[in-house]
């Protein structure tokens, strides 16, 4: 465990901010989740829809299916107002997306989804660090509901073994000198390292992304703050099952 030091929101550097699941938020989606992540809040959802991306639909029947995701923020999700994506999002609204999109991909069977896609759809209402592992985690359990209801409404066949896997994510980091779990804004600002880990419920890694932001790290920090993921991760895992009552 990480020596004791004091956050400025009194937690020790190895706890979660509170973590609260919202199912069913919105009516029309297949999914629908509002994740709280501390002061966090990213509505997520996942709509199933007979629609392929022209690359796969050139493969024809039996390609399989695919999953799309966007990510963006509302203009009141900051401090001070952010423009709309009008058209084109900006670059990084298009690297979270694009890694929202490879997470979620790897705990799915897209065989199983044949001429079909998932749109998985992140909408940040209001940011305090964390936007996109707070995304991660709140979009697999819109997209376990999302699956769930194509069965019940015969989209897909009831056998149908889709989600292959438990997905969430997290973010450490370095800050003061000590490695912590959970980065929020204030953190996130003064962390002279940060990283965003993604992770299976076999322990086995989807992303990790690290970056020294003001300083190197060593080895031997790189695997502190691992440790703290798989820890947070696992917590994270434990959330979402008692989300969806399992």
């Amino acid at each position: 465990m990480p020596k004791a030091v004091k956050r400025h929101d009194g937690r020790a550097p190895d706890e979660l901010r509170k973590i609260k699941i919202e199912r069913n938020f919105t009516k029309h989606a297949g999914g629908s989740v509002l994740i709280s992540s501390g002061e966090t809040r990213v509505l997520c959802t996942a709509i199933l829809d007979k629609d392929l991306p022209p690359w796969l639909k050139a493969k024809g029947p039996g390609a399989g299916g695919w999953l799309t995701a966007e990510y963006g923020m509302l203009p009141s999700s900051t401090t001070t107002r952010k423009r709309r994506d009008s058209g084109k999002p900006d670059g990084r609204s298009v690297e979270i997306q694009r890694l929202i999109g490879r997470a979620l991909r790897s705990c799915l069977d897209l065989k199983q989804m044949d001429g079909l896609s998932l749109f998985v759809d992140c909408d940040v209402l209001q940011a305090d660090g964390g936007t996109r592992t707070a995304a991660i985690t709140g979009a697999w359990v819109a997209i376990a509901d999302a699956i769930a209801k194509a069965k019940k409404t015969g989209a897909l066949p009831k056998d149908a073994k889709v989600l292959t896997s438990q997905l969430a994510a997290v973010s450490v980091g370095i800050v003061n000198g000590t490695p912590v779990l959970d980065l929020d804004y204030v953190e996130d600002v003064e962390a002279h390292v940060d990283m965003n880990v993604a992770m299976l419920s076999d322990d086995t890694f989807v992303e990790v992304q690290g970056t020294g932001e003001h300083a190197t790290f060593s080895g031997k920090e790189l695997q502190k703050m691992l440790a703290l993921a798989i820890s947070g991760i696992q917590k994270l895992h434990k959330a979402q099952r008692s989300a969806l009552g399992k």
